[in-house]
C-alpha cells in the first residue's frame, strides 16, 4: 500500500515516514503550497493534468503521449484493459517513477516536484499492507502518529469507511472488503483533496464491491476527487461521473461518462402479439419504416437501434396495427460497448 505520497513501501511504518518527509520539505514552499498551509485558497480547474505524459521500459513504452484533464470533485474512472498503463501513469503522478517524456500537474503543481502536493493525495496503491496483529484502530494510530497527523482522524477516518464498530479487531480477522476499506481510510488521514485509488475492488466479492462504491460516492459528496483506476467497466459506470480510458498506453477517451456512453446508442427491447402470430412482424415493419434497424435475440425478443424516446411513438403504432406490447423498455449502453465504439471509431 501507498498512502499520502510514499515512495515505494512494505509496510505502514515506510509509508508514513515518507509522508512525514514529504510534509517537511513543503514547509518553505509557496505558491499552491500555501493554499495547503490554510494562507489563502487557490482554486484549481483540474485536479490532474498531463500533456504528453510518456514511460518507457527499455523498449516497452507503457505509456504514450498521455494527455489528460481530470476536473476537481469529480469522480474520475481511469479504465482500461489489463496492462493498459494505468498503474504506470498513477505511479508517475505520485513520483514513484520518472517519466521519460512529457509533463504533468498534481492539484496545480509539477509532477517534477512531488514533496510540494503528495501531503494532499491519499493514495492506495497494489492493495492495503498492515501489521496483521493489530486492531484497525492501532494500525491507523501508528500511521498517524509516524505521518504527524492529530489521533482524532483515526476515529474519523474510521467512521468515514464504517469500520468504527470493527476497528479493535484484529486486522488478520478482517474480510478482503474490510481490507480494502480500512486501506482507503489510511490514505484519508491529513484530509486530502485528491484520492488515488488502484484497482480498490480487485478480488471483491459483490459485497466488498457494493461497499467500496458507495464509500467512493460518499467521499465525493464531501469534495474529494477521486481518481480510480479498474478493468471492470461495468463497476466504474455507476460511480463514475467522468471517464478517462486508454489502451496500450494511449489516449481513447478523456471526458464526462455520459458522453462516452452516447457513443454506443442504447436498444428498444420488445415483444407483442397480434392475430394470426403477426405481432413481431409488425414491429419490425414500424421500426424500419421510422428509419431504426431491428435485429431478433436468441430469446426472440426485438431490440431495435432506436433512443427512448421512440418508446412511444412505437407503442401507439403497435395498437393501432392491433397488436398488444408483452414487453418494452431501453437497454442503455454499457461502457464495455463504448469502449468498442471508441476503439473502432478512433474517438479521443
Amino acid at each position: 500500500m501507498t498512502t499520502h505520497g510514499a515512495a515505494d513501501t512494505s509496510g505502514p511504518a515506510e509509508t508514513a515516514r515518507a509522508a512525514t518527509e514529504a510534509e517537511g520539505d513543503n514547509r518553505d514552499r509557496t505558491g499552491h503550497d500555501r493554499a495547503r498551509r490554510g494562507d489563502r485558497p487557490v482554486a484549481l480547474a483540474s485536479a490532474i493534468r498531463t500533456a504528453g505524459l510518456t514511460k518507457d521500459y527499455g523498449r516497452l513504452r507503457a505509456v504514450d503521449g498521455l494527455t489528460i484533464e481530470v476536473p476537481v470533485g469529480a469522480v474520475a474512472g481511469f479504465v482500461g484493459p489489463n496492462g493498459a498503463g494505468k498503474s504506470t501513469t498513477i505511479r508517475m503522478l505520485l513520483g514513484l517513477v520518472a517519466p521519460t517524456a512529457g509533463s504533468g500537474e498534481v492539484l496545480g503543481v509539477p509532477i517534477s516536484r512531488p514533496a510540494d502536493y503528495l501531503a494532499r493525495v491519499g493514495a492506495m496503491i497494489e492493495g492495503p499492507a498492515f501489521y496483521p496483529t493489530l486492531s484497525g484502530r492501532r494500525n491507523l494510530q501508528a500511521l498517524a502518529a509516524l505521518g504527524g497527523f492529530s489521533r482524532k482522524q483515526v476515529d474519523e477516518v474510521l467512521e468515514t469507511v464504517h469500520l468504527a464498530d470493527r476497528a479493535g479487531d484484529a486486522y488478520r480477522s478482517y474480510s478482503t472488503g474490510m481490507k480494502q476499506r480500512l486501506g482507503i481510510a489510511a490514505a484519508l488521514l491529513g484530509e486530502p483533496r485528491l484520492l488515488i485509488l488502484d484497482e480498490p475492488v480487485n478480488g471483491l466479492d459483490p459485497a466488498g464491491i457494493i461497499e467500496v462504491r458507495e464509500l467512493l460516492g460518499a467521499l465525493a459528496a464531501r469534495g474529494v476527487t477521486v481518481f480510480v483506476s479498474s478493468h471492470l467497466l461495468s463497476e466504474v459506470q455507476l460511480v463514475a461521473g467522468w471517464l478517462v480510458m486508454i489502451k496500450q498506453g494511449r489516449l481513447l477517451y478523456d471526458g464526462p461518462t455520459e458522453q462516452a456512453l452516447a457513443l454506443q446508442r442504447g436498444v428498444l427491447v420488445v415483444a407483442g402479439d397480434g392475430e394470426d402470430g403477426r405481432g413481431p412482424g409488425v414491429l419490425v415493419g414500424i421500426a424500419e419504416r421510422a428509419g431504426y434497424p431491428v435485429t431478433v435475440g436468441e430469446d426472440r425478443l426485438l431490440r431495435v437501434e432506436a433512443p427512448a424516446e421512440f418508446a412511444g411513438e412505437l407503442n401507439r403504432a403497435a395498437m393501432l396495427a392491433g397488436v398488444t406490447l408483452t414487453e418494452l423498455h431501453y437497454e442503455r449502453p454499457t461502457l464495455e460497448e463504448a469502449f468498442f465504439a471508441i476503439t473502432e471509431t478512433g474517438a479521443s
